[in-house]
């Protein structure tokens, strides 16, 4: 194999964290199952985090980041993947304790790897990316919890972020009457064109005045963001109501109390796409290849940017500057 460019985060023995893209040769890859040559990858807030000096997610350096990747196999010891298969491997190790998509090419254990299944491309799984796939977990098991569009509307927090883009498009897709709400009233437009019935601001959501129970609002919320806004909400959900969190941007303390859960029913789900298992995570991306599928979405949601746009854009997400996905054409 020929040398390729990799975008690779260093660590100095002062602590200060030092990216760039670099030439490497595969002897630089961990020793794995599937060589994968990458067609795309995306940028996540995860990857932002990796980014970041003291992080707490990468154990070892050097490390190149990128969560999610999509691409074909060069080579496989593994007989469930050939020469030439298009391929998926998100989430697991990836980007954070092993190399991961800002790559041009990914050596990557095949039970980390799943078949691009019939109805998607390459770009396409990456549009959706972790992102995505967060967003189609959380549908599945609120769906999996009873929620149908006749029980009521559903509330997407952070909604012009890559999983509440993913979601309200999903949502609406699935025929559900979604609420978007974000912090970001100028991108209403953004909201409704991708399904949105209603645009909300946080404030409209959580107003700082936290009760432990209110007037039922949402029969369902797909919440990306966590802290004091999740226990608002869930004392405003329906009765048998369900919110899946998958995220912590709003923070890690949920002060909610008892009373929705045993008053209302109520179930909070919570959302891990990185361990989520093989068969289940399979069925996910075989329904954003099916019944999830957003193709009308996908050229509002996506932006492409090339490796040399990687550092600029990891700053931009972690500043919550970002719109929908960024794609990383390799």
């Amino acid at each position: 194999m020929k040398p390729f460019h990799a975008y690779q985060i260093r660590k100095t023995d002062e602590g200060e964290i030092n990216a760039q893209i670099e030439q490497l040769t595969q002897d630089k890859l961990p020793d794995s199952d599937v060589l994968i040559k990458v067609h795309y990858s995306s940028v996540n807030y995860k990857d932002g985090i990796v980014s970041t000096p003291n992080n707490g997610l990468v154990k070892n350096y050097p490390i190149i980041p990128g969560i999610d990747l999509s691409g074909k196999v060069v080579e496989s010891n593994d007989p469930r993947f050939q020469k030439g298969d298009a391929v998926i491997a998100t989430s697991y190790e990836i980007g954070v304790n092993h190399h991961g998509g800002y790559s041009e090419y990914a050596n990557v254990p095949a039970d980390w790897i799943v078949p691009l299944p019939d109805g998607i491309s390459l770009e396409e799984s990456m549009i959706y990316g972790t992102a995505g796939f967060t967003a189609a977990l959380s549908i599945h098991r609120i769906e999996k919890s009873g929620i149908t569009p006749e029980d009521g509307p559903v509330l997407v927090t952070g909604a012009t972020g890559g999983v509440g883009s993913m979601a309200v498009a999903m949502l609406a897709k699935r025929g559900f009457n979604v609420e978007a709400s974000t912090g970001s009233l100028e991108h209403t437009d953004y909201l409704k064109d991708l399904g949105a019935s209603k645009v909300l601001s946080r404030e409209d959501v959580y107003d700082g005045n936290l009760k432990p129970i209110t007037s039922e609002r949402w029969a369902g919320a797909i919440d990306p963001v966590g802290g004091e806004q999740l226990a608002s909400i869930l004392g405003k959900l329906k009765y048998n109501g369900a919110a899946a969190v998958s995220g912590l941007t709003g923070g890690t303390n949920i002060p909610a109390q008892v009373y929705p859960f045993i008053l209302r029913g109520i179930s909070l789900i919570g959302i891990d796409s990185v361990n989520c298992p093989m068969d289940t995570r399979k069925k996910v991306w075989h329904r954003l290849a099916n019944d999830l599928k957003t193709t009308n979405s996908f050229e509002q949601i996506k932006f492409e940017i090339t490796l040399e746009d990687v550092p600029a854009t990891l700053k931009d997400i972690l500043n919550g500057q970002t719109r929908g996905r960024a794609i990383v054409k390799l």
